[in-house]
This record gives C-alpha cells, sequence and structure tokens, in this order.
C-alpha cells in the first residue's frame, strides 16, 4: 500500500516534468522571467524547461513583420491637404528589450508611425512629396528607427504606397503638365527655326560664292515637283533672265530719273 502513494507522486512530478518542456522554433525566442525576475539571456531556439509556476515565458517572434498605416490627413508645407498610406517592415532584434521596455511593441510602433508620417510629410511641400519618395522613404525610416532602437524593434523599411490628392488639385496639376508640355514644344520649335536660319545663311555664302549651285537646286525642284502626282504645270524660267530684267528695269528707272531732273 505505500507504494501506491510513491507511484502516484512519480506519475504527478513525470507529468510535470513533460508539461515544463517547452519547443521554440528557429524564429522564436522565448523571455523567461523566474520569480518576477528577468533572466539574463533569452531562451531558445529548440527544447527548453519552463519551470511553472516559477518560471513565466513570453514568447516573441524574430521574422520580419509589417505595419500598415492607414491613410492620414497631411497638409503639406504649401498647405494642400493629402491622404497618405504607408507600409512599415520591421523585426525584433532584442526580445528582452520589446517586452520590458513597452508593453505592446506591436501597438507602439504602429501609432509612432501614424504621427511620424503627419509630422514628417507636412515639412515637405507636395510636389517634392509626389516626386521625392525615395529620400522621404529613408528620413521616415531613421526617424522610426531612431525611436523603436530602445525597444529592441529594427525598422527595416518604410514605403509610402498612396497620395491622395483632391480632384481640383488633381486638373491643376494636369493644367500645368499640359503647360510644360506646350512650353518645351515651342522651345524646341525656336531652336529648330535657329538653326534652319543658320543653314540657310550658310546656303545662301555657298550660292553667293557659286551662282550656278542656284541653277541645279532650281532642277532639283522641278525634279520633286515632277515626281509627284498632280496637274501644276512648272514653265522653267533661268534666274541669268530675271537677273537681266531687274537691270534693264534699274536703268530705266535711272533714266527716268535723269530725265526729270
Amino acid at each position: 500500500m505505500a507504494g501506491v502513494p510513491l507511484l502516484f507522486v512519480i506519475i504527478i512530478v513525470a507529468i510535470y516534468l513533460i508539461s515544463s518542456i517547452k519547443i521554440l522554433a528557429e524564429y522564436e525566442r522565448g523571455v523567461i522571467f523566474r520569480l518576477g525576475r528577468l533572466l539574463p539571456e533569452a531562451k531558445g531556439p529548440g527544447l527548453i524547461l519552463v519551470f511553472a509556476p516559477i518560471d513565466r515565458i513570453v514568447r516573441i517572434s524574430l521574422r520580419v513583420d509589417t505595419i500598415e498605416v492607414p491613410p492620414q490627413d497631411v497638409i503639406t508645407r504649401d498647405n494642400v491637404t493629402v491622404k497618405v498610406n504607408a507600409v512599415i517592415y520591421f523585426r525584433v532584434v532584442e526580445p528582452r528589450l520589446a517586452v520590458t521596455e513597452v508593453s505592446n511593441f506591436l501597438y507602439a510602433s504602429s501609432q509612432l508611425a501614424q504621427t511620424t508620417l503627419r509630422s514628417c510629410l507636412g515639412e515637405v511641400e507636395l510636389d517634392d512629396l509626389l516626386s521625392k519618395r525615395d529620400e522621404l522613404n529613408v528620413r521616415l525610416q531613421s526617424i522610426l528607427d531612431e525611436h523603436t532602437s530602445p525597444w529592441g524593434v529594427k525598422i527595416t523599411l518604410v514605403s509610402v504606397k498612396q497620395v491622395d490628392l483632391p480632384e481640383q488639385m488633381i486638373r491643376a496639376i494636369g493644367r500645368q503638365a499640359e503647360a510644360e508640355r506646350e512650353k518645351r514644344a515651342k522651345i524646341i520649335h525656336a531652336e529648330g527655326e535657329y538653326t534652319a536660319s543658320e543653314k540657310l545663311a550658310m546656303a545662301a555664302e555657298v550660292i553667293q560664292k557659286q551662282p550656278a549651285a542656284i541653277q541645279l537646286r532650281y532642277l532639283q525642284t522641278l525634279v520633286e515637283i515632277g515626281t509627284e502626282k498632280n496637274t501644276t504645270i512648272v514653265f522653267p524660267l533661268p534666274i541669268d533672265i530675271l537677273s537681266l530684267v531687274g537691270k534693264f528695269l534699274g536703268n530705266l528707272t535711272n533714266e527716268a530719273g535723269q530725265s526729270k531732273s
């Protein structure tokens, strides 16, 4: 009969030891509190012993996690109201700090991300918010990482996902882009006219030195007209004749002026 209580005690001790066995995955660490005091090192991965109720374990995952920041109303530096949302990638690098320094590091990081997003993006103008997202992402990451490092949390990436603009602002940006395109088109057209005028001036100098060049150009123009399907009738007129007519008319004008005098 004395062996029955002993067997009962052995069974209880065996069940207690079996229940004290905990298995942590490769990405998990166990923060152990023994009689309310934090042990110097986090346990895991693998098999560990947690002797309840003396010990209490808090499991912490070391994998990269995400926080989706809901759309925030942001007033930019040039007084434009926009809605901006973002996503935060982070991981726990020090499990003991993540348990002891903050009550809920996930909730705290989320609230910090929202306030930082509003304050940081409120310091830039709308054009910078739309065109310099990479720089803003790096700045947000630096600010958040500075504040979460005492909690044992590392911010690995911050990405501004979407910027929702008011309808009237979208129309204004569209008009601005159209005006910019028209400006570039006019500048390109003016540069083309300037280049063409330079080339025409060079061609005029060559023709002035070689008068026969104008005849060749005239014949080339006739060939181009003749290749097209049209009913245009062209009467070639040598340029020399025009020159002679011009000189003759000039002489008649001079003689008429002399006779009147």
